[in-house]
C-alpha cells in the first residue's frame, strides 16, 4: 500500500499548481463541486425512484387468495317412458 505523508502530499500538491496554474484551479474546484451536487442530487433522484417502484410492484403483487371449489353435481338424464298402450 502507499505509505504517503505529509511532505509527499505537499509535492504532490506543488505538482498539481504549477501544472494547472494559480488561475485554473479555484475554476477546477468550483466545477468539480458543482458535478458532486448534481450526481448527488441524481442518486438520491433514483433511490426514490427505486422505492417507488417497489411499493407499486408490492401493491400490485398480492397474493391471490383461494377460493373454495364446489364439485360439479352429477347430471341426471331424464329417461324416456315408453307409452303404456292401453289394454282391450
Amino acid at each position: 500500500m502507499l505509505n504517503m505523508g505529509v511532505p509527499e502530499l505537499l509535492i504532490i500538491a506543488a505538482i498539481i499548481i504549477l501544472l494547472f496554474g494559480s488561475r485554473r484551479l479555484p475554476e477546477a474546484a468550483r466545477s468539480l463541486g458543482r458535478s458532486m451536487r448534481i450526481f448527488k442530487s441524481e442518486v438520491k433522484e433514483m433511490s426514490k425512484d427505486d422505492e417507488a417502484q417497489a411499493t407499486q410492484q408490492a401493491i400490485t403483487q398480492q397474493p391471490v387468495q383461494a377460493q373454495p371449489v364446489t364439485p360439479p353435481q352429477p347430471v341426471v338424464q331424464p329417461t324416456q317412458q315408453q307409452p303404456q298402450q292401453p289394454s282391450a
